[in-house]
């Protein structure tokens, strides 16, 4: 569940098809996302699951989306 949110958010902010995306997706590789499309992302993230800011530290070790999901469980759960 937490990926198929994550798709969409992803889908709609990079303009690319939900069905494109991974875990392995890249988001520098695959994406082309620079360091203010991430904070765009994780500004719609914490919108979307009622998170705390990410950290700056946090943020710097997402590199795909799996990454990205990992990181979503672990608060959540």
């Amino acid at each position: 569940m937490i990926f198929e949110k994550v798709c969409a958010l992803i889908a709609e902010q990079f303009n690319v098809e939900e069905d494109s995306i991974t875990m392995d997706t890249s988001f520098e590789d695959d994406l082309n996302a620079d360091s203010v499309d991430i904070v765009d992302l994780s500004m719609a993230l914490e919108e979307e699951f009622g998170l705390d800011e990410l950290g700056e530290e946090e943020a710097s070790a997402i590199t795909t989306v799996g990454d990205l999901v990992h990181l979503l469980q672990s608060r959540i759960d």
